[in-house]
């Protein structure tokens, strides 16, 4: 499994509306474990393919002997009528592993994974001896299978030895390092802004002296012009220094960027919510046309609760949130009961409720209906939108980063009582994935999700997973 180190040199990548890197140069050595992150729309992706040649280099060149043989295993983008992307990924992959590989290449690999095929691949990764490089923002991944971080940011790429806590870690220390010299340079130049106060106070009590001495001819030694300049000279020349140190460190600041927080108000009215009980299944049975998904159902939900539903791909998780929809073409029996249609909420990885051609303001205003007009500019602003180009995009135009943050809007403008959430996960990047997080965490109603993110269940805080096997649900 061992191969040549392969070289990058001066690789640059760049777009006609943007720049994602540029003078990039690094070596990849046999064995390695490397992890591609950074925002959505970074170049990641692009990156992975300039190594393997799937797209010519531009600016630069990677370098490589014949005895490197790459695997390849694209991102699996699923429209929202597919059932299996568990099945496209393990083809493709089977496909890359066919010609014995020995440096590996897998985008976002762990999307749309249920719980039997995340598990193979996890431990695959962990066994694979050539060398892996991974676009990913699959924390588990992160900590547990790579031993090298390549960050995509503010147009370069950062190499990193070490894990994706070890990298968090290091960021932040570095952060607090600089935080600590711009206090300092603030204290120096508070301290040196007194000291010149007090000194130009001194100068002008001596030169009123040395005028009083003057006119009482007594001649006593009178700070001189070319004195009193050298010292308002030192003074400019220290300032300025630390004008510029503060420059300095304001500059190594931006690159470590901290991401903006969303820190949304949910507009809920007291009686809202209520208590007790807002979702009873019993004895429930759903059918997709003639035929049957799940029997045998039993299903409790509280007002404040938080439940997960996990199983594998085509068990039926997504069939049961589409039934409690009451969706054309399924079919519910049994004892169902829940809040009004209007009471529920729903977000999907496909986003399939939001209307493309309608604007992010457009899209909040038609629900934020006896809001004004500045009161909804307050909501998105909340939400990052806050330009007056950002609100005007139609949705058609937006990243997935963005018409996260637009759903989330959404959601905060007129809180439902009940909340689905079908892999909402999927394809997010490591700033949009808290985003979300964020704004779950806050969320006031009941929530019922779809997710295998072990890592993102426990950060939004559900209390409660049910299984599906064996066409039932069964609480984990």
């Amino acid at each position: 499994m061992m191969h040549s180190p392969i070289f990058i040199r001066d690789l640059s990548l760049s777009f006609s509306e943007k720049v994602c890197f540029e003078d990039f140069s690094t070596e990849i050595h046999s064995g390695q474990r490397i992890a591609i992150i950074g925002r959505n729309g970074s170049g990641k992706s692009s990156l992975l393919k300039l190594i393997t040649g799937e797209i010519a280099q531009t600016f630069g060149r990677v370098e490589y002997k014949k005895d490197c043989v790459f695997g390849y295993v694209p991102q699996v983008i699923l429209n929202p009528d597919a059932s299996s992307g568990g099945e496209h990924f393990n083809q493709r992959l089977s496909s890359a592993l066919r010609d014995a590989p020995n440096i590996l290449m897998l985008d976002e690999p762990t999307n749309h994974l249920d719980i039997t095929n995340r598990r193979s691949l996890m431990r695959m990764l962990q066994k694979f001896s050539g060398t892996l490089i991974l676009v990913t923002h699959d924390p588990e991944v992160l900590r547990t299978c790579v031993d090298t971080l390549w960050n995509i940011e503010g147009g370069k790429v950062e190499v990193f030895s070490g894990n994706y806590d070890h990298y968090m870690h290091e960021r932040l220390d570095r952060r607090r390092l600089l935080e600590s010299e711009l206090s300092a340079l603030s204290s120096e130049k508070k301290s040196g802004h007194e000291s010149l106060m007090k000194e130009q106070a001194r100068a002008s009590k001596s030169k009123a002296k040395g005028q009083k001495s003057i006119d009482q001819k007594k001649w006593p030694t009178v700070v001189s012009k070319a004195k009193a300049g050298r010292a308002q000279e030192t003074s400019g020349q220290k300032k300025a220094n630390i004008q510029k140190g503060r420059r300095d460190v304001m500059d190594r600041l931006s690159e470590l960027r901290r991401p903006d927080e969303l820190k949304p108000t949910f507009s809920i009215l007291g009686k809202a919510v209520g208590d007790g009980v807002i979702l009873n299944i019993r004895e429930g049975v759903v059918r997709y046309g003639e035929r049957v998904i799940l029997e045998g159902v039993y299903l409790s939900l509280l007002v404040n609760e938080r439940v997960a539903i996990v199983g594998n791909n085509g068990s039926g998780k997504s069939t049961l949130m589409k039934a409690i929809l009451d969706e054309r073409n399924v079919r519910r029996l049994g004892d169902w009961t829940m809040p009004k249609l209007e009471d529920i909420g729903s977000l999907d990885q496909h986003y399939g409720r939001l209307s493309p051609e309608k604007t992010v303001f457009e899209v909040i205003a038609e629900v934020m209906v006896e809001s004004s007009h500045a009161e909804v500019r307050r909501h998105l602003n909340a939400f990052l939108f806050r330009t007056n180009e950002e609100v005007a995009y139609k949705l058609k135009h937006l990243s997935g980063g963005e018409l996260v943050r637009v759903s989330l809007a959404k959601i905060a403008a007129r809180v439902p009582k009940l909340l689905l959430l079908d892999e909402v996960n999927n394809n997010l990047d490591l700033e949009t994935r808290q985003h979300v997080i964020d704004v779950l965490r806050e969320y006031p109603g009941a929530m019922l999700l779809i997710s295998h993110d072990a890592d993102f269940l426990e950060a939004i805080g559900v209390s409660k997973t049910y299984v599906i096997e064996g066409g039932g649900l069964v609480e984990k």
